[in-house]
């Protein structure tokens, strides 16, 4: 057997919120991970669709992002659009 070779092994204390909420079409069960890594940038994964991203405001401002990110249509990733540009 080879020796493994890492590129980075550490360990880092997150601060990690759950949030659920009602869209108009779908329910949305959110994990936003905040770390030290990703210039500032925030973890959010869609716990019932097993999709995340790594998502900072530039992220947000970018058309279809999230629609892209979390196989979205357009009304359900404005609703997840306006709800992360209260918490990013």
């Amino acid at each position: 057997m080879t020796e493994r070779f890492f590129l980075y092994d550490e360990v880092e204390e997150t601060k990690t919120r759950y949030v659920s909420f009602m869209g108009e079409n779908q329910r949305f069960d959110l994990m936003i991970m905040t770390t030290t890594r990703y210039y500032g940038k925030k973890i959010v994964l869609d716990i019932q669709s097993n999709r995340f991203a790594i998502i900072g405001q530039d992220d947000l401002d970018e058309p279809g992002y999230l629609e892209e990110a979390y196989n979205l249509n357009d009304e359900d990733g404005q609703e997840l659009r306006e709800f992360l540009n209260e918490v990013i």
